[in-house]
């Protein structure tokens, strides 16, 4: 999509009614199971009250209704013809907002505590987790800063250089024009595509797909590990912290079976529209959450709807995690497959998989390689996933290799998790040591700086994508 279409439509539906959307969008997708389990009644996005326990991944996988799709018309349309599990993926024209429902999968596997990680160094599985109301936020709300927890988070901040920008509007240009008449300055994605080479935003390799999945663990997600593990692909998991407390052992599953787990914050909303506690307490109760299942703590994250700038950068980079967003070329085209449209109609499953074979046509075209927006909340885009872009890239010609977005940018897997990372300087020090390798300054957009000014300087994506993320990567080793 060009940049100018972007911002059309942006006008048309601003960041809190995408907030809202998404929210909607969730609370549906959680319908399914809780109208058969009646225990599963706070749902997936919507909990206003979290007094009783989220449902677990058990009640998640129960059984529900399904109308049937013709084996032979979902093969007649689908490159992938039936899931992994032998599932029916719908033909690609039935994948709409008023698609049946499909049925949920039970977990392929389980892990008992004390079982080894599968990354070396990293502490093995803790004590299954078990949801206390009292102990986390309100679920897809924006988590309150008045906590012990948020004030000793702040104090990661402490020593380096926090821009003073205040929160946009909404996240969106049209919705803060003096907001996106600064960009530059701002170094502001979502307005102008601005980068740091310390973000990460493709593989260098060229004809690599930085596979990724944004917005679970969500109650489909069972369906497309069963297909990656099939096919033997892997995969990075940007998982909200509303929906780690709701399917612990679906997020066990996926850090077992190999797949990168990253920070993608508590409840979903543009960050830069939050003050900077906020944004410390959005990071900050994600990334506990995945600890308190896992036993570790991602040093990747993305922010939703790419929506970042400067001072969400250093915030991220102060707190150990290092930015990740989809690839966007110097045209202004971005790499994101609008699934995430499809459950509100906003676009139709056969839009979404055209704009996918658009990035693959626009990848070839690039010197690096490349990452794509998908996500596995909703049953439209795991179907999408399963049953068309996965296929379709699996049999591109040019044959394309698809990794982990670590994994493509050379990055340990040990640096992956702050419990097993061995670099002392990962993903920076504190700017108050002297280390003429740490970023310091704040810059407008300039001109691929590197070490010591690479947390400030924001440069075009045609700079980034021929080099930024190689710096950002070799920051890792």
């Amino acid at each position: 999509m060009q940049l100018q279409a972007l911002v059309a439509l942006l006008s048309v539906i601003g960041a809190a009614q995408a907030n809202e959307r998404h929210a909607r969008l969730a609370k549906k997708a959680v319908a399914v199971t809780s109208s058969v389990v009646a225990a599963s009644s706070s749902s997936s996005a919507s909990a206003p009250s979290v007094s009783s326990a989220p449902p677990s991944t058990s009640a998640a996988s129960s059984q529900t209704s399904m109308s049937s799709v013709s084996s032979a018309a979902a093969s007649a349309s689908s490159p992938a013809g039936t899931g992994a599990v032998g599932t029916s993926i719908p033909p690609l024209s039935q994948i709409t907002s008023g698609m049946p429902t499909p049925s949920t999968l039970p977990p392929s596997s389980t892990f008992p505590a004390g079982a080894s990680a599968p990354i070396a160094g990293a502490p093995s599985l803790p004590t299954p987790f078990v949801f206390q109301a009292a102990d986390w936020p309100p679920q897809d709300q924006v988590a309150p800063t008045n906590s012990e927890e948020v004030s000793e988070w702040m104090k990661e901040l402490d020593g380096f250089n926090i821009p003073t920008f205040s929160p946009t509007a909404d996240g969106t240009c049209v919705g803060d024009p003096v907001a996106a008449s600064q960009a530059a300055q701002r170094g502001w994605w979502t307005c102008g595509g601005y980068t740091s080479v310390t973000d990460i935003v493709a593989c260098p390799d060229k004809l690599t797909w930085g596979v990724s999945f944004d917005d679970g663990p969500g109650f489909y997600t069972q369906e497309l590990l069963d297909y990656l593990s099939e096919k033997n692909v892997t995969s990075t998991f940007f998982v909200v912290g509303s929906r780690v407390i709701e399917r612990p052992t679906v997020l066990i599953e996926e850090y077992m079976a190999g797949h990168e787990i990253a920070v993608h914050t508590w409840s979903h909303r543009p960050l830069t529209s939050l003050t900077t506690e906020q944004v410390v307490a959005e990071l900050g109760w994600s990334r506990k959450s995945i600890k308190e299942v896992l036993g570790v703590t991602p040093t990747l994250m993305r922010p939703p709807y790419g929506d970042i700038d400067d001072r969400v950068r250093a915030i991220s980079l102060a707190m150990g995690m290092v930015p990740v967003i989809w690839t966007r070329t110097p045209s202004g085209a971005t790499f994101d497959t609008n699934d995430w449209k499809v459950p509100g109609g906003v676009v139709t499953g056969p839009q979404s998989f055209a704009t996918f074979e658009a990035i693959l046509g626009n990848a070839t075209l690039l010197d690096t390689g490349f990452v794509v927006l998908e996500h596995d909340l909703y049953p439209q885009t795991v179907d999408l996933a399963i049953g068309y872009t996965l296929p379709a890239a699996m049999n591109y010609n040019p044959k394309l290799t698809l990794e982990p977005i670590g994994y493509c940018n050379k990055i340990p897997a040990t640096n992956l998790y702050r419990e097993s990372n061995k670099n002392t300087s990962f993903p920076y020090a504190n700017s108050t040591s002297g280390d003429p390798s740490v970023p310091s300054g704040s810059g407008g957009q300039g001109g691929g700086k590197s070490g010591a000014a690479a947390l400030n300087a924001f440069i075009p994506l045609s700079v980034v994508v021929a080099s930024g993320f190689a710096v950002a990567g070799a920051l890792l080793m």
